[in-house]
């Protein structure tokens, strides 16, 4: 044994210089489990990156409906040739973005160049700044069955106001120039819709004018049977949970005037109709 030191003290023994000792080797349960832990992080990690770059950014809202009508009517006109039309619809909502498919029995449509069916597909933006509305789209129409090429396409626009149980919408939709439809159109339209407070009824009523330029009167017969001209329509509706049940009166002011001489025109379903329809949403 070493003697204690002159001044009484105890004397320590040396610190241990563990920064030149290398690491323990981890066994291969060990790594695997640092690996899970930074596996589990990355997803992690990466969906908190995107939030912070997209904090406006929804969850996905995915809709289905499908219904049917005793005739398929559109700015007046029947789509279906008077007879009655099943449809069914898929939409996503990413925020204030927006897919829809729509897709409807055309019943080999005279107006349609014979066709079976119409897909409509479109992408869409809207915006609400309080009580206003705000939405634009696109839209492509394909033809299903038709002797001719008929698809063509479309813009739209709208604004809408919500003044307690009552909304108003000012629309408008173009379609640029087209062969498919002979020229271009454009339908600048308003409608109206009240809910009868505490019942599951409600009222609507809707008027428009198309017009446009026609380059080949007898594919612009399609969407302008007798050239520039006016609709409506006003009907109520049923609403219970994903069931609706709407009656409607619909007319054209084309019966008035002399329809182009066109196998599109179809002018026998392009005047006053009532139109019963049945849809399912979820």
């Amino acid at each position: 044994m070493n003697p204690p030191p002159a001044n009484g003290s105890i004397s320590m023994p040396a610190p241990i210089r563990r920064a030149n000792m290398p690491p323990p080797k981890a066994n291969a349960r060990q790594r695997r489990s640092a690996a899970s832990r930074r596996n589990r992080a990355a997803p992690a990690l990466a969906g908190m990156m995107l939030a912070a770059a997209a904090p406006g950014w929804a969850a996905p809202d995915l809709s289905f409906a499908a219904g049917i009508a005793t005739d398929e009517r559109r700015s007046g006109l029947s789509w279906s040739g008077g007879r009655a039309a099943a449809s069914t619809m898929v939409g996503l909502g990413l925020g204030d973005l927006r897919l829809d498919a729509r897709a409807v029995a055309a019943r080999n449509s005279v107006r349609h160049g014979g066709a079976d069916a119409v897909v409509d597909v479109s992408g869409g933006y809207g915006r609400s700044f309080g009580g206003l509305r705000v939405d634009g789209w696109v839209t492509g129409h394909v033809f299903a069955g038709g002797r001719e090429a008929l698809d063509y396409m479309e813009i739209g626009a709208q604004g809408g106001w919500l003044i307690g149980p009552a909304q108003l919408d000012l629309t408008a939709s173009y379609a640029p120039d087209q062969a498919a439809i002979g020229g271009d159109n454009l339908r600048l339209g308003a409608r109206a819709g009240v809910a009868v407070i505490g019942t599951p009824f409600a009222l609507s009523a809707a008027a428009g004018h198309s017009s446009g330029d026609t380059d080949d009167p007898r594919r612009a017969a399609r969407l302008r049977p007798a050239g520039g001209y006016w609709d409506w329509r006003i009907g109520g509706s049923w609403t219970r949970g994903p069931i609706s049940v709407a009656l409607d009166y619909v007319g054209t002011d084309i019966r008035r005037r002399r329809a182009i001489a066109s196998p599109f025109a179809d002018p026998g379903h392009a005047g006053d109709a009532v139109v019963a329809r049945l849809g399912l949403s979820f």
